[in-house]
């Protein structure tokens, strides 16, 4: 079944927008009566199409009991990529569970993005992880803040790792067996050039802890891919 996120209620009926409402009129060529799936402040309703005049209305139902958030936040730290390996990251941790995506400006970082293109670029990621959220069946949509610098990073609180190709004998294994409690975790990772020396111990100095990932190289695309698989198994239920 279709899922679609609403910020309005009205008289019994979702508000959703047009790019939504083209999608289950011209795309799903959905009919009067289907049902769908809205979520609204995290919880999930059944509701059923209404046409009137040509116009698509959103009936609620029923309130549906939904589960699939994890009781602990993730948030995700990478650096500026190219559109495709941005574009794959945010999709496919999004349907991996994160919770927050911090962009961040690095010395080898090949994109940069001026700050009128900055707005632009997160509404079109923002874009992509409600689509991704809405397959994935979640009650949520990662947040994507404004581009920062590394200075920035100082003062988050939760359990706080860093992928390094420099450490080798802290895995991310080894890490994760000696914290197997926390409520947030914040995974920093590095450009297509990996993250430099001088970046990486600013970022131990703040609280960071170096991890391995093993033996092999990954792109940058792959590394996320990798760890968020990695957290998702350690906690599974």
């Amino acid at each position: 079944m279709q899922r679609y996120f609403s910020n309005e209620l009205k008289d019994n009926k979702f508000i959703l927008n047009s790019d939504d409402l083209y999608h289950i009129m011209r795309v799903m060529r959905m009919k009067e009566n289907d049902l769908i799936e809205v979520v609204y402040e995290k919880e999930v309703y059944l509701c059923n199409l209404c046409f009137t005049n040509g116009e698509c209305n959103v009936c609620l139902k029923e309130k549906l009991e939904d589960k699939n958030e994890d009781n602990y936040e993730i948030v995700l730290i990478i650096p500026l990529l190219k559109e495709a390996k941005m574009d794959l990251i945010l999709q496919k941790a999004t349907e991996l569970g994160v919770n927050k995506i911090i962009p961040v400006m690095m010395e080898r970082s090949i994109v940069k993005i001026d700050k009128d293109r900055e707005i632009k670029k997160i509404e079109r990621w923002t874009k992509i992880c409600k689509e991704a959220s809405e397959q994935s069946m979640r009650v949520t949509i990662p947040i994507i803040t404004e581009v920062k610098k590394l200075n920035e990073l100082d003062g988050l609180d939760g359990v706080k790792l860093v992928c390094s190709t420099a450490e080798k004998t802290n895995t991310i294994k080894m890490f994760l067996q000696t914290n197997k409690s926390y409520d947030k975790i914040n995974i920093a990772i590095g450009p297509e050039g990996g993250i430099s020396s001088k970046e990486e111990e600013y970022l131990k100095s703040i609280g960071f802890s170096a991890v391995s990932l093993g033996k092999r190289i990954m792109r940058v695309e792959t590394v996320p891919l990798f760890i968020l698989s990695v957290l998702n198994y350690e906690n599974m239920e």
